[in-house]
């Protein structure tokens, strides 16, 4: 692939990156913001002591929000842009909308489902601040390991392929992959800092408010950027153009 295209793709990449960030944007502000308010409030009820509020909640939760929904989103698919360049072609015969819905559901997977089942999302109320350090270096060593197994599973189907055929070699390359991770979540420390009293109902839909927004982000990534990709690589073409009819009847003659 020349340099032309890997350069057209990441600036589609990263458009697509900020139209999914759009999407995802109104999910986390519609699930994902009145349970943060709620975890607040559980937060000022259970505690006397309050820091000086450098940002403001109604600033943290419309342009804070919208900030950083934005630049995650633009960074992700740019860096997307680029893995869909190195993978198409690499990992089957796909066109360019199914590789870039294979990426990403890959991506979905890789770089948030595996490290959000070992170390779940909490609202800002739970947590020793203390810790926050170690925790935020175990979630990311975990997204980390996550996305080279994912990598290391996609070269072993590939080698694979030839002796078991490519199902087989999928199913086995899923199942290294699986144990892999099942390794990772067994010698990986556990944390669990939730207050004994803290609302598992709260709990719950915090946590699937993020997936959803994880979901959102990642399935709108795949289909905007697959459109964009398949429109740059496989562009559809020209029509004839249809002569008039006076035209006609004058070459007739």
């Amino acid at each position: 692939m020349n340099s032309v295209s890997v350069r057209s793709l990441l600036v589609r990449g990263m458009l697509a990156g900020l139209a999914a960030g759009l999407i995802a944007l109104v999910v986390a502000y519609l699930l994902g913001e009145p349970r943060v308010d709620a975890a607040i409030a559980y937060e000022d009820a259970h505690t006397t002591e309050h820091g000086m509020e450098l940002v403001s909640r109604s600033l943290q939760s419309t342009a804070g929000l919208a900030t950083g929904v934005l630049v995650y989103g633009v960074a992700l698919g740019g860096i997307a842009g680029l893995a869909f360049c190195f993978a198409l072609g690499r990992v089957g015969r796909f066109t360019p909308r199914a590789t870039a819905a294979l990426l990403a559901g890959t991506a979905l997977v890789a770089v948030y489902l595996v490290p959000f089942l070992k170390y779940p999302a909490n609202p800002p109320s739970v947590g020793d601040p203390e810790t926050i350090g170690k925790r935020t270096t175990l979630y990311f060593l975990m997204m980390a390991l996550s996305v080279l197994l994912s990598v290391a599973a996609v070269i072993l189907g590939k080698r694979l392929a030839p002796r078991l055929g490519t199902w087989w070699a999928t199913v086995a390359a899923v199942a290294a992959f699986a144990v892999a991770v099942g390794l990772a979540y067994a010698f990986l420390p556990a944390i669990n800092e939730v207050p004994e009293d803290f609302p598992a109902t709260l709990l719950w839909q915090f946590r699937v408010a993020a997936l959803s927004i994880q979901l959102t982000f990642w399935a709108s990534f795949g289909l905007l950027f697959g459109h964009l990709a398949e429109r740059l690589l496989n562009p559809a073409p020209a029509r004839p153009a249809v002569a008039e009819p006076a035209a006609e009847a004058a070459a007739a003659h």
